[in-house]
C-alpha cells in the first residue's frame, strides 16, 4: 500500500526498459502503466530524434511510451501547454510542474484530469550550445554521442565507441558552456510540487545507476504507483535513512548553488541607468512574437493586452510589447527560459523578466506554480 508523503526507491520490471531508463525506467513504467490501466487518455512524452533534439508528443500507444525513455538534458522544452484539455500523465521538470498549476488557476487546465510525474532538474543545456560544447571542452563529434549523464557535479557524455568523458559542470559555466543561466539561478531542484517527485539524488548502495528515488507528493501520486504496481509495471521498497538524507543534503547543494549564482548574474544596476539598460537590452527586437507564444504560463492567446496597446509604427527602442509584458507576468514568470531559447535575435528576456518578477514575487511571498490554492498577487478575473 503506497501512501501520500512515502519516500520509495523503485524500477521498472521490464529488463530493457530498466536497462536504457536513466534511472532504472520507474517514470517510464509509470506513464505507461497509468495508460495501459485507462487512469489517463494519453500521455506527453518526448519523441527521441537524437540527443540534442526530440519531439513532444501525445500519444495513447503504450510502446510509444515505454520508447520514450532516457535522459534529454539538451533539449530543454516545457510541455505545460500539451496537457491543455485532455485527461493526460506527463512527465514534468519542476518548471514544467510550476506551468502547469499556473494554467490551472487560469482554467486552462483541469488538475483533476493532469497527472504531473516530476523529475529532479539540475538544470538543462540549449542543443546549439552543447553541440559548441562537445567540440570545443570534450573533443567529441557531436554525432558521435549516444548518451549524457550528470553525476557528482560532472556532465558526463557517452560515445558510439564506448568512451565517456566527464568535466565539472563548474568548469564548463565558467567556460561560457553547461547549463542555461536560467537554469543556474534557480532554487527549484526537487520537483515536490508534482505528484509524485522522482530522480536518482538518494539512490545508493547495489540500485545506485539503476533505481528511481520516488516522493508521493499527494493523493494522485498515490494513485500513479499503485496503479503501476498492479501493472506489475514497477517494484519498490523503502527509502532508507541514509537514502533520504543524502537526497535532501543533495538538493541543498544545489539549491544554495543557485541562491548564489544568482547574485552573480544579476548584478546591481543603478537607477538612473535602468531604463537605458532596458531598452538597449530590448533594442534588437524583431517583434515577431515568439517569445509569447512559447511562454508556458501565458493564458491570454489572442486576445492579450501586449498585443493590444502594441503598434508596429510605435517608434520607441522598447516596444509597449514588451514594456507590457514585463509587468504582466511579474506574478507569474516562473524564469523557465523559454523565451530566450526563442528569440531569434538573442535577446536574454528571461533574465529581463526575471529581474521583475524575482523581488516582486519575493516581497509578496509569493512562488507561482507550487499551490493551485495560491493566488497570484495581481490576479485578474474575467466575470462572463
Amino acid at each position: 500500500m503506497v501512501n501520500v508523503g512515502d519516500m520509495l526507491v523503485g524500477y521498472a520490471t521490464d529488463e530493457d526498459v530498466r536497462k536504457r531508463g536513466a534511472s532504472g525506467g520507474l517514470v517510464t513504467a509509470v506513464l505507461a502503466a497509468a495508460l495501459e490501466k485507462g487512469l489517463v487518455e494519453n500521455v506527453v512524452v518526448m519523441k527521441h530524434v537524437n540527443e540534442f533534439e526530440a519531439v513532444p508528443i501525445i500519444t495513447d500507444d503504450v510502446d510509444e511510451v515505454l520508447a520514450s525513455t532516457g535522459s534529454l538534458h539538451s533539449v530543454p522544452v516545457n510541455l505545460a501547454k500539451y496537457a491543455m484539455g485532455r485527461k493526460v500523465a506527463m512527465p514534468a521538470k519542476p518548471c514544467d510542474a510550476q506551468a502547469v498549476i499556473e494554467q490551472a488557476k487560469r482554467d486552462m487546465i483541469d488538475l483533476d484530469n493532469t497527472y504531473i510525474v516530476g523529475l529532479n532538474c539540475g538544470g538543462s543545456m540549449h542543443p546549439v550550445t552543447t553541440k559548441k560544447m562537445l567540440v570545443a571542452m570534450y573533443d567529441i563529434d557531436p554525432e558521435d554521442v549516444i548518451g549524457e549523464d550528470i553525476e557528482k557535479g560532472k556532465l558526463i557524455f557517452k560515445t558510439k565507441n564506448g568512451e565517456e568523458k566527464a568535466i565539472a559542470i563548474d568548469e564548463l559555466e565558467e567556460a561560457g558552456f553547461g547549463r542555461r543561466e536560467s537554469c543556474r539561478f534557480c532554487t527549484l531542484k526537487i520537483p515536490v510540487n508534482a505528484d509524485l517527485a522522482c530522480g536518482n539524488w538518494g539512490v545508493i548502495g547495489d540500485l545506485a545507476g539503476s533505481a528511481t528515488f520516488c516522493q508521493v507528493m499527494n493523493d494522485k501520486g498515490v494513485k500513479l504507483l499503485e496503479n503501476a504496481l498492479e501493472a506489475g509495471q514497477i517494484k519498490v521498497e523503502p527509502a532508507s535513512d541514509k537514502a533520504i538524507a543524502i537526497r535532501a543534503k543533495v538538493n541543498d547543494v544545489m539549491v544554495n548553488l543557485g541562491s548564489t549564482l544568482e547574485k552573480e548574474i544579476f548584478p546591481d544596476i543603478p537607477d538612473e541607468e535602468r531604463v537605458q539598460y532596458y531598452m538597449e537590452q530590448m533594442a534588437d527586437c524583431i517583434d515577431c512574437g515568439a517569445c509569447k507564444e512559447v511562454c508556458p504560463v501565458c493564458a491570454c492567446g489572442e486576445d492579450s493586452k501586449c498585443t493590444m496597446f502594441h503598434s508596429l509604427v510605435d517608434n520607441y527602442k522598447m516596444s509597449m510589447y514588451h514594456m507590457v509584458r514585463l509587468l504582466h507576468l511579474t506574478d507569474s514568470c516562473i524564469a523557465c527560459g523559454q523565451c530566450s531559447d526563442v528569440c531569434p535575435s538573442d535577446i536574454p528576456i528571461t533574465l529581463l523578466q526575471s529581474r521583475f518578477a524575482i523581488p516582486a514575487q519575493r516581497r509578496r511571498e509569493y512562488t507561482p506554480g507550487m499551490n493551485v490554492d495560491d493566488v497570484p498577487p495581481f490576479f485578474e478575473v474575467i466575470l462572463k
